[in-house]
């Protein structure tokens, strides 16, 4: 297999496979801590919302719904884990993806809280770094749990690949 093909094959199944550990962890955290993720219809929503030029919320739940906003939204929840994990294995190379370690996945995953911090708390109305939430803290605190999930998923998900000969 060539090394294009090779990196597009790995960063597809790792950016996947930590997406679904993510959302296992968002469905763990409700049933344990009784603490709801993010609706990922609110994402396919603000997403609608760009192509009329309108970046901003205040806040989303309460902007019209946009047709189809859930299944945009948990589109482009998968494509943005393929993304970050594209970052991994560009940032890494394929010979991290080939033996993976834990260190940089969870350096691409801790610092991908960047974005919802910078770009879509802001926009959904929740403030930077959701300083407009009732409780910013534990706002802060779970996406960097999250997001440090995640991490661990792109660590977990290289593994597997690599296990099942990807």
């Amino acid at each position: 297999m060539s090394e294009p093909v090779e990196y597009v094959i790995r960063t597809v199944w790792i950016g996947v496979g930590a997406t679904v550990v993510m959302d296992l962890w968002a469905v763990l955290r409700l049933r344990l801590f009784g603490i709801p993720s993010l609706d990922y219809a609110f994402v396919g929503r603000w997403l609608g919302h760009l192509r009329w030029g309108r970046f901003f919320h205040d806040p989303i739940a309460k902007s019209p719904r946009v047709p189809g906003e859930r299944v945009i939204g948990w589109t482009a929840h998968y494509l943005i884990g393929i993304a970050f994990a594209a970052v991994l294995v560009a940032g890494w190379g394929l010979a991290w993806a080939r033996q993976p370690t834990l260190g940089p996945a969870l350096i691409v995953g801790i610092g991908s809280v960047v974005a919802p911090f910078c770009v879509m708390q802001p926009a959904m109305g929740a403030g930077f770094a959701a300083s407009r939430t009732p409780r910013p803290g534990m706002a802060r605190f779970q996406s960097l749990v999250t997001h440090g999930i995640f991490g661990v998923g792109l660590y977990l998900a290289a593994v597997v690949a690599r296990m099942a000969g990807v």
